[in-house]
């Protein structure tokens, strides 16, 4: 499993305080960048080998400005094409959102999905729950 640890910024925060709904999807997008580098080790947009299918989060308690969260990453499912990432995000030890994240392995100049390679498979595998 990966962790990262972040502060949240005030500009994150809503009319009541708390974390907007919103920003959870943009944290979870930035711990999964080990998982992009399986793909593209230099992070090169123009050498992109992955596409967004379906996100989810699920919140379960309040976020809070000004005090460290971490987000925990992991693997949680291997298809042919695609890979389910599942994150949390924890604050004062306790899971206040969940995430799932469909990613699919793609051809941009096709069009199309595109199988994973045996590489991309093995290491996926060393980040599954």
């Amino acid at each position: 499993m990966l962790s990262e640890k972040l502060m949240p910024r005030f500009s994150e925060t809503d009319v009541l305080g708390h974390i907007n709904n919103t920003v959870l999807p943009v944290w979870f997008e930035a711990a999964r960048v080990p998982i992009f580098k399986i793909f593209t080790p230099d992070l090169n947009p123009h050498q992109w080998k992955l596409i967004v299918a379906k996100v989810e989060v699920v919140f379960k308690g309040e976020l809070f400005y000004g005090q460290q969260v971490e987000i925990k990453t992991a693997i949680e499912h291997i298809g042919n094409s695609s890979f389910v990432i599942v994150q949390q995000a924890w604050q004062h030890g306790e899971c206040c959102a969940e995430g799932k994240t469909v990613m699919v392995r793609y051809d941009f100049s096709a069009k199309c999905a595109q199988p994973l390679s045996q590489q991309e498979r093995d290491q996926l595998t060393k980040f599954m729950v």
